[in-house]
């Protein structure tokens, strides 16, 4: 590792590259050329909500309490009743909250995305199982080289005081699918704790948040899949990911969105649609 690269993980006082688990490059070339980017990126986090009201009360400080400093908290509220945008705003009146334009995290996720002003841009749930002490890490593996910081609670450093033996024993399984498809070598897939640099939000292709929803059900992007959509999409790309361990806490208040079996099920038919668009755009460029 360069004295460069030790000083900007220094800077954001997050451990040095080599400490992170660095993913082998996947079988396609990257697409882009190298980008200019720079030593100390103006970072964004994007917290999605829905009734957290009590979490952000949390969140937001601790959030903010970050150093380096974060450039911009934006809360994306979708249609909460329990006076989450109030809160939001009297907890930390510098926030920005925006209202998502669809239904679904996805969509929440890509409204952030794109008022976004940052140079990174880091996803976080509302509901206190994340570490904000932890983005430094994922900033400093940006820095270091990455296209894309990967939260994982299964490489060393990394942790869980939520997950049940049952969850842990389908991610590995769907983590395996993942990497014989897309050759990888993902640890956690279904972690949604993960940065990335703002210039590659083009490249991701997530459904355009001006557009119509549907009559029945929800875009494809829009829904809890966006997680795996993304990790899907760089890995299809080319882009170099490095995963950076973390710890999840449970959640601090309120229940649980999460379906072990139903949510299982989703994230698998998403690799395997996403495979089959990556296939269809290898095809594509070769004629």
């Amino acid at each position: 590792m360069s004295a460069v690269s030790s000083a900007r993980a220094a800077a954001y006082g997050g451990p040095a590259p080599s400490e992170l688990n660095a993913q082998r490059p996947t079988r396609m070339p990257r697409p882009h050329a190298q980008r200019s980017r720079t030593p100390f990126p103006t970072v964004s986090v994007i917290v999605p909500t829905r009734n957290e009201a009590r979490n952000l009360e949390i969140v937001l400080p601790a959030i903010a309490a970050v150093r380096p400093t974060v450039h911009e908290i934006i809360v994306v509220d979708g249609n909460s009743t329990d006076g989450t945008v109030e809160t939001a705003k009297r907890v930390l009146p510098w926030v920005r909250v925006i209202k998502q334009t669809r239904k679904g995290k996805g969509n929440a996720m890509a409204c952030g995305f794109a008022a976004a002003t940052g140079d990174v841009l880091v996803m976080f749930d509302a509901d206190g199982s994340a570490d904000p002490s932890e983005i430094p890490a994922f900033v400093a593996a940006l820095v270091a080289g990455a296209d894309f910081a990967k939260g994982s609670r299964f490489t060393p450093g990394g942790g869980s005081d939520d997950i049940t033996l049952l969850r842990k024993s389908g991610n590995a399984g769907l983590n395996g699918v993942a990497n014989a498809l897309f050759g990888t070598s993902y640890t956690d897939l279904c972690y949604g704790y993960n940065a990335f640099w703002a210039d590659l939000l083009p490249l991701l292709e997530l459904p355009p948040i001006d557009a119509p929803a549907p009559a029945d059900g929800m875009l494809w992007g829009d829904g809890f899949e966006i997680e795996t959509v993304l990790n899907c999409r760089v890995a299809a790309a080319g882009l170099k990911i490095t995963e950076v361990p973390s710890i999840e806490r449970q959640r601090v208040f309120g229940d649980t969105n999460l379906r072990t079996f139903a949510d299982g099920a989703r994230v698998l038919r998403t690799l395997l649609a996403e495979h089959r668009r990556a296939d269809r755009r290898k095809s594509d460029r070769r004629s």
